[in-house]
């Protein structure tokens, strides 16, 4: 895989990020997806690992290893977005207190962290 392809892949994968968590999601996700096991956070991971199967298959990945990262990444971010939603709720933290953003930032970190993950698991597993 070329340096060139390598870079392309994560940057579709920052394009899928934003449409996925911005563009895409919608307030019921947003509501329920604090709450374990709900179908709203279950969702929003899910279009996360769709869109990110679609962006891999497009790229030279081989299906099994786009559906092992596909569903690395359902787990990591449905995890992720859960364990957030929980600290802030126990916190009471609004967007007006410094440690919300902490926290949401955090958050954020962890998901293109993820995707530089998927991105360098790709390259040397195809």
């Amino acid at each position: 895989m070329t340096i060139s392809t390598v870079f392309l892949i994560l940057l579709a994968l920052q394009v899928k990020h934003y449409l996925a968590d911005y563009v895409f999601q919608s307030g019921w996700m947003v509501q329920t997806k604090g709450t374990y096991g709900h179908l709203g956070g279950v969702a929003h991971a899910g279009l996360h690992a769709v869109l990110t199967a679609l962006v891999l298959v497009f790229a030279p990945v081989p299906l099994m290893i786009v559906l092992l990262v596909a569903l690395g990444e359902f787990v990591i971010h449905y995890h992720m977005d859960w364990a957030k939603d929980a600290i802030l709720r126990r916190s009471t933290a609004t967007p007006k207190d410094w440690y919300y953003w902490v926290i949401t930032g955090l958050d954020q970190f962890v998901h293109q962290l993820t995707l530089v993950c998927v991105t360098i698991a790709v390259t040397y597993l195809s």
